[in-house]
């Protein structure tokens, strides 16, 4: 080979080495200009994670090379179960379907909970747009205005839930255990849209839900003063609910404080996370991950979501696959204890 083409060889070799990145951008172009990415969100829509997700798929798609169109499809099905596992096993992954649904699900997996066909540490976590702050609010026709008046009353209240997996569910039988909290479950709700008008009705007199969503979309009902908020279950107590008690505080003991701690953790931190499917391509799962970051930083978008009263306290992807394998570390007394009050 002649000095002239090896040199020319060699030119083009550093040229192709130090523009990989400039190359693989313009394939992800080409990949994703005039396509449409599917959001499937796994719970009913006028909820919190419909309102997140919505606003999310308005400006997500600029921050992604080729500006493809973004829908949202609601999937409701037993606290989006049902989404999970489409995400899981039928969700083609090439990087054009993400999933949304309940993060508690993938507690759920380790607790053997029926009806489970992923596994959780298997996703590609592209982030969360904010840490939700669980607590219980009771219809104020109910009379009971503190956990201590509720607890000596002995009155059952019905707590409207979606399904096993989910904060609205879990976190208050995790409260019944450790802090004999006298209430009733009555789950299957489509979401908490559906269950807030529920409480609207007089069917069930409160719910556990994530204090996000209580500013969101239970507005009206916290502006007229109809739904009193009376403990919280978070990793620790929320600022702008000052005067609601901290569950941990609550606790008898080491144990049932961790146990509200690993409720929390679960349905708090890791409960709104946006997935792709297992097997996805490197390099779409990093783009994805990026622009999911950049849209929760878009100036646009954070007035969007002003707009509709959503907080943002993001965690990016992989810091959230880095949660998710801790969880999966748990000692398995603690996972058998939670079994047995969550089963």
């Amino acid at each position: 080979m002649c000095w002239t083409i090896r040199r020319w060889l060699f030119s083009f070799g550093l040229v192709a080495l130090f523009n990989v990145p400039i190359f693989a951008a313009l394939a992800q172009d080409n990949f994703y200009k005039g396509k449409t990415i599917r959001l499937i969100v796994g719970l009913a829509p006028g909820g919190g994670f419909d309102t997140y997700s919505r606003v999310i798929a308005r400006h997500m798609g600029k921050h992604i090379p080729g500006n493809p169109a973004m829908i949202v499809d609601n999937m409701p099905g037993a606290a989006s179960l049902l989404a999970a596992n489409f995400i899981y096993k039928a969700a083609k992954p090439d990087g054009l379907t993400i999933g949304n649904f309940v993060g508690g699900l993938v507690f759920q997996q380790m607790l053997g909970l029926a009806g489970v066909e992923f596994d959780g540490a298997r996703f590609e976590y592209l982030g969360v747009p904010a840490q939700d702050n669980f607590m219980i609010g009771v219809a104020k026709s109910t009379g009971i205005t503190s956990v201590e008046q509720w607890k000596a009353s002995g009155t059952v209240l019905k707590i409207g839930g979606v399904a096993p997996g989910g904060g609205t569910d879990d976190i208050p039988k995790v409260l019944k255990a450790t802090l004999g909290l006298p209430l009733q479950m009555v789950s299957g709700y489509k979401g908490t849209g559906p269950v807030r008008l529920a409480f609207n009705s007089g069917e069930v007199q409160g719910i556990c839900n994530s204090w996000e969503s209580f500013k969101a979309t239970w507005r009206a009902e916290l502006d007229k003063g109809d739904v009193t908020l009376l403990v919280q279950a978070n990793l620790k107590p929320h600022p702008e609910v000052a005067n609601v008690p901290w569950a941990p505080d609550l606790a008898k003991s080491d144990e049932a404080r961790r146990m509200i701690l690993t409720a929390a953790r679960t349905n708090g931190v890791l409960n709104r996370f946006y997935v792709l499917p297992p097997g996805t391509p490197r390099d779409r799962v990093r783009l994805l991950r990026k622009a999911f970051l950049d849209t929760i930083k878009d100036p646009e978008f954070i007035a969007d979501t002003q707009r509709a009263r959503l907080d943002l306290d993001p965690i990016d992807g992989e810091e959230l696959q880095k949660q998710v394998r801790e969880l999966f570390k748990l000692e398995p007394a603690l996972v058998a204890k939670m079994k047995e009050i969550l089963k």
